[in-house]
């Protein structure tokens, strides 16, 4: 063999040949800021995309991270994902390398991480090997698994009469007050899943300490994975914490695993997209969301669910606030429309004590009919109309004004209340696995003509 043909000469040459490539790639180009209004900051001479990162250098050498939100000409408009402090006028923008992925691995379970992806617990680095873009590539809708297996979430109402599929994406439909915490903390402690993700988006900032410690305790927090991105950070550090959640859940997901996905709330995912789209000018349709909002929510919904063959599932909670319960609301309507049920909870029922609030006639699970058995379907069918029936009578059973067998359906309705009451009701620190949810609803009707007298 020729000497100038040796392997170590070869990978010799390809290294310099590399290096000197390197080299001869143009380095990102830095630019200055003209300009900043309100949380907006513009800025000319720098070349960067929509989504990328940059670092502005302050006056007393700080540097700020903000992203590339838009542009328009020579002019790119950026946000801070911190604190905008000490900038100013001509301050520096260096766009930043390899910008929109995060490291990921299973060292993130039993830890807290805010919206990037860095350590809130103080508990050290987290030490992840893995990497993943925040906007993955959405599934061929024709490669995914479909809903075939009923999952088991620990609360009565909801297995026996809204059966949640492995995979499904479920709203939480609430306004403040009626519980919703309470309910979502019952999900993350008894629902069967390998791992859950929680997404505590927008939400108050003492919540997430109260989360971790009373509603997931020492045990669940082990599988768990926490971003919190609280209502005082800026709206694109709350933009990143619902992708990061969604973007850990697949990485879990494609490793096989069962994966739960709780985020608290899709409503402060909207209303953080819609200050950024006013702050860079984008005109206002509905109650004044621009229209990116309503392009972003199924991007980020659409992610979660059932992976292809041999992959995980993504079963998902996003809690939708309701504001002033009504339920018109631009955000919930399209929620509504993206998603593959929905739980209403309800004021009424919460003042009067009943917990979880589930309001059964309001709720849907678009799943169940094809994961629960005929059996099942039809006992659901019986007691939604013994609740309907009950309620729509309600004003004339409370004032004594209906006579006893003027109606059969009536006097059943009547008859049962109490122990259908008993049965929606249930414990927030009690289990009712999905077996025994059944079991109590077959209970509670079989002996239903019985009780007419």
């Amino acid at each position: 063999m020729n000497s100038s043909d040796h392997p170590a000469r070869w990978s010799g040459r390809l290294g310099r040949g590399i290096r000197a490539v390197e080299r001869l790639a143009p380095a990102p180009v830095e630019g200055y800021l003209t300009r900043m209004v309100g949380l907006t900051l513009e800025a000319v001479g720098c070349q960067a995309s929509v989504g990328d990162s940059c670092d502005i250098v302050t006056s007393d050498g700080t540097r700020v991270e903000a992203e590339v939100v838009g542009f328009s000409g020579d002019r790119l408009y950026l946000m801070p994902t911190g604190d905008a402090h000490g900038l100013g006028p001509s301050a520096r923008v260096s766009p930043r390398e390899r910008a929109g992925s995060v490291q990921v691995g299973p060292q993130l379970l039993g830890r807290i991480i805010d919206g990037a992806a860095q350590p809130l617990d103080g508990l050290g680095p987290l030490g992840c090997e893995a990497s993943v873009r925040l906007t993955a590539t959405p599934i061929n809708p024709l490669h995914r698994q479909p809903i075939t297996e009923p999952l088991d979430v620990g609360i009565r109402s909801i297995n026996s009469l809204l059966t949640v599929g492995r995979g499904q994406r479920i709203g939480l439909f609430a306004g403040s007050g009626v519980g919703k915490s309470v309910l979502l903390g019952m999900m993350a402690r008894y629902t069967s899943a390998d791992v859950i993700v929680v997404g505590l988006i927008g939400e108050r900032g003492r919540e997430v300490k109260e989360f971790v410690e009373r509603i997931l305790g020492p045990r669940d927090r082990k599988r768990a994975v926490v971003v919190a991105t609280p209502a005082d950070t800026p709206p694109l550090m709350r933009l990143h914490g619902a992708w990061l959640a969604t973007s850990v859940a697949e990485y879990f997901r494609d490793q096989g695993k069962s994966v739960l996905l709780i985020m608290d709330s899709l409503t402060r995912f909207a209303q953080a997209q819609r200050e950024i789209g006013l702050a860079i000018g984008e005109a206002p349709a509905t109650k004044g969301y621009p229209p990116s909002v309503f392009a972003l929510l199924p991007q980020l919904v659409e992610r979660a669910g059932n992976g292809s063959r041999g992959a995980g599932s993504i079963t998902a909670f996003y809690t939708v606030l309701v504001e002033g319960d009504d339920h018109s609301d631009p955000i919930a309507d399209a929620a509504r429309a993206i998603l593959d049920g929905h739980v209403v909870l309800s004021r009424r029922l919460a003042e009067s004590g009943h917990y979880p609030a589930v309001d059964v006639e309001a709720s849907v699970s678009r799943a169940m009919h094809e994961i629960a058995a005929p059996a099942q379907i039809e006992l659901a069918r019986r007691l939604r109309q013994i609740l309907a029936t009950y309620e729509h009578n309600r004003d004339l059973i409370s004032i004594g004004a209906y006579q006893r067998g003027s109606d059969p359906r009536v006097d059943l309705a009547i008859a049962l209340w109490p122990r259908v009451q008993r049965f929606l009701q249930q414990d927030m620190r009690e289990r009712v696995d999905f077996k025994s949810s059944l079991a109590a609803l077959e209970a509670l009707l079989t002996d239903a003509p019985a009780a007419t007298g």
